[in-house]
């Protein structure tokens, strides 16, 4: 097995010139830009600062997070806020819905904190946020990332029970890092979770982060996990330290890795692979409305 150079991140200073992102333009960005400002919206495509807001916004994708932005898990890669939630907004899901109406979002993915303290998890929320932007804009299509609801597979079932397009949820790293960098997550878990969905019949997809210090043998590995519990979409992007509180990268994986891990996932047999430095879940999400046939 050929191995492909990564770049110690401690050898850096910087970010390397591949992570550079050019600014958004373009006028489908612009529309949407004036939406957001004007109605005040909330995307987390903005509050993340995602790199690829302009080009997603170009192509009439916008991805939003429901059930506040406090979560009860305190993964060492993320920039949530970590303690206890306020009480659910059981408006929420109209808000949303309205905002997806007032933006004319042609594909809408949903995602949302862990909410580890609710008997459901959230996903009563879930579901009547689904429906409403249905309601609201019913040629809309939705993609939901959603956390694993601890295993109480009947809070999972409550999602799944409204057919959203794609359901996602990711991995995010390799079995052997799993305890240091999702530290209230289960590999397994993650992976039964990710079975179901494929067995409801929905497309189901999933990601990784690259840079934690995985070898490529960590990452085959948990591409064939994936591959064999169903999973059609796979995303593969460059982890980036949200601060000096967070997980450091341990290596800048070049493009020419990322290069390799698509080819090799689409020769393990994933329906679609998107992977490169700046690839997040949310990446061309409305290029992964193929046929399940």
């Amino acid at each position: 097995m050929i191995e492909l150079p990564v770049i110690s991140a401690n050898q850096l200073q910087r970010k390397p010139d591949w992570l550079r992102v050019k600014l958004p333009v373009g006028k489908e960005y612009r529309h949407v830009r004036s939406l957001v400002d004007t109605h005040k919206l909330h995307t987390i495509c903005e509050s993340g600062n995602c790199p690829n807001m302009g080009e997603c916004w170009g192509a009439g994708t916008a991805t939003f997070m429901i059930l506040g932005n406090i979560c009860t898990r305190s993964c060492s890669f993320c920039a949530v806020a970590t303690g206890r939630p306020k009480a659910v907004d059981l408006e929420e899901p109209n808000r949303v819905a309205e905002s997806v109406r007032l933006m004319e979002v042609k594909h809408c993915v949903i995602t949302s904190v862990d909410r580890d303290d609710l008997k459901d998890g959230g996903s009563t929320i879930w579901a009547e946020t689904i429906n409403a932007i249905r309601r609201e804009s019913p040629d809309t299509t939705l993609e939901t990332l959603i956390p694993d609801f601890r295993g109480i597979w009947e809070n999972l079932d409550r999602v799944l029970a409204v057919r959203p397009e794609v359901v996602s949820h990711n991995l995010e790293t390799v079995r052997r890092l799993t305890r240091e960098v999702r530290i209230q997550a289960k590999y397994d878990r993650s992976l039964e979770c990710l079975r179901r969905i494929s067995e409801a019949g929905l497309r189901t997809k999933s990601g990784i982060m690259l840079g934690f210090g995985e070898t490529e043998e960590d990452v085959i590995e948990a591409m064939n996990d994936l591959y064999n519990v169903g999973v059609h979409v796979l995303t593969l992007g460059q982890y980036l330290q949200p601060s000096k509180n967070h997980h450091p990268v341990v290596e800048w994986i070049t493009p020419e890795q990322f290069n390799r891990y698509k080819e090799i996932g689409l020769e393990i047999g994933f329906k679609y692979v998107e992977s490169g430095p700046l690839v997040r879940s949310s990446y061309h999400a409305e290029k992964h409305l193929f046929d399940m046939q």
